[in-house]
């Protein structure tokens, strides 16, 4: 069986108190609850925004009375006269409402003995429930690969724009990854690209990135992905001292060509409030510590290293082909990508990217929560 769920009771005339698996009943706050207010002189109903300040109501505001109304809403007038009706199941369903962004599906951690790939058939037309099927794979494992994308340029903006708004950077809204002359990146050589997370010297840095294969007539370029928040939660208990320096230590990161310079800085290894992985920043080949102490940087570089061999270490990598048609769409700030050299004398490789913001897909897996799980 289940946990039990949390109940709202009404202890006193005065006094709504919320009850959680038999520990002790916490009461609600009475500004808490009036913030709560669906009153529409209190909030706009077509907007849900507040129509005042809460900082201007009085810091000694209470409840002056609780009236049960049956069907499972209740009546508060609160001490300053206004009065509100609740639903309990909404009041109990923001209770438990987690902060950040955990009220997606739970991550599914996966190292490199992940064999089922999440994988879809791509279509313009796809139902909510597809969408939804689609958005909660994702989700949960950072990536999923689409087949049958059409082999037509700009296909990747397509699916892009299905799941969020595509963000375009001084590489363009869409750009060409294949191997060019004089290439102002390395992802435009032929070279073996190891695991790391793209543009981390923006702000804030791309959430997803998309690439579609439009022909791939080499038999090198292998895709690979890295789980990076697996990676990082196996340090936090093979070197506990390792993943803290790593989710303490500011790194500079910077990317410049003959018209752009960006600097951004984060930790390599960057926590929510809950303490939970919340993003990796790990790209060996454009990061820069800045100087402290010497025995600071001795343990500093000690804690890389170790992180990032785990990153390359075949436990958690996996490798794949992608082939014409089709496009793998993955979490920018938690999976790691790369891939292995290729001789372009062999023929084309010719992907095209672009890139999102990750509060796109999470958007669009809330939106269509409320009918597809209805």
């Amino acid at each position: 069986m289940g946990q039990p769920l949390p109940r709202l009771q009404i202890a006193s005339p005065t006094e709504l108190v919320v009850h959680d698996d038999g520990a002790q009943p916490i009461a609600i706050h009475p500004i808490w609850l009036r913030e709560r207010s669906e009153d529409p002189r209190a909030v706009d109903l077509t907007t849900g925004q507040r129509l005042h300040d809460p900082s201007d109501l009085p810091l000694d505001l209470a409840i002056a009375a609780i009236s049960d109304l049956g069907g499972g809403q209740v009546s508060v007038v609160f001490s300053d006269g206004h009065e509100a009706v609740y639903s309990t199941q909404r009041l109990l369903a923001e209770i438990a409402l987690p902060l950040g962004d955990h009220d997606c599906p739970p991550v599914r951690l996966w190292t490199g003995q992940l064999n089922d790939l999440p994988r879809a058939a791509w279509t313009d037309t796809p139902t909510e429930p597809e969408r939804f099927g689609w958005v909660t794979d994702f989700l949960r494992y950072g990536f999923i690969v689409f087949s049958g994308v059409p082999r037509e340029e700009g296909s990747v903006l397509t699916v892009g724009q299905t799941f969020g708004h595509v963000r375009t950077t001084n590489f363009g809204a869409l750009f060409d990854v294949r191997s060019v002359p004089d290439a102002t990146d390395l992802a435009y050589t032929a070279i073996e690209l190891g695991a790391h997370t793209d543009n981390p010297y923006r702000s804030p840095v791309p959430g997803v990135q998309l690439l579609h294969c439009l022909i791939n007539e080499t038999t090198g370029g292998l895709s690979t992905l890295v789980d990076g928040f697996a990676a990082a939660e196996a340090l936090r208990v093979q070197d506990p001292e390792a993943f803290r320096i790593l989710s303490q230590t500011p790194v500079r990161f910077r990317y410049q060509d003959p018209s752009t310079e960006l600097v951004a800085s984060a930790p390599p290894i960057e926590l929510d409030v809950t303490g939970a992985v919340r993003n990796i920043h790990m790209s060996p080949r454009l990061d820069f510590v800045p100087l402290a102490p010497p025995a600071q940087l001795d343990a500093y570089y000690r804690a890389r290293k170790t992180f990032d061999l785990m990153l390359r270490d075949k436990a958690f990598e996996i490798r794949f082909l992608l082939n014409a048609g089709e496009l793998v769409m993955f979490d920018n700030c938690r999976l790691l990508h790369g891939r292995t050299s290729f001789d372009p004398s062999e023929g084309l490789r010719h992907l095209q990217g672009c890139y999102i913001d990750i509060d796109g897909p999470r958007s669009l897996y809330r939106v269509l929560r409320r009918t597809v799980q209805t």
